[in-house]
């Protein structure tokens, strides 16, 4: 089975840290998580940029759907593979 990566998108950087800290609590996420500054395409303003938190899930045990409830609670989405 190949590795799963699941793309959280946050609408700011402390909403990306809170989300990527709770992740460990809330589904058990052992590794760290990856936290990307993904400005917005043609977009100067760097506070028109969004979060990502990358999380690695090499035994596909985490629920999209529950990730997406969870970063709904933040503003943000599970991103689509």
């Amino acid at each position: 089975m190949s590795d799963v990566r699941h793309v959280l998108v946050l609408p700011d950087r402390d909403a990306a840290e809170e989300v990527a800290g709770e992740l460990a609590d809330r589904f058990g996420v052992a590794e760290e998580p990856q936290l990307v500054r993904d400005a917005l395409a043609g977009e100067d303003d760097a506070e028109d940029a969004q979060w990502l938190v990358v999380v690695e899930d090499p035994a596909g045990r985490l629920d999209p759907a529950a990730l997406d409830e969870f970063a709904a609670e933040y503003e943000g989405w599970l991103e689509k593979p």
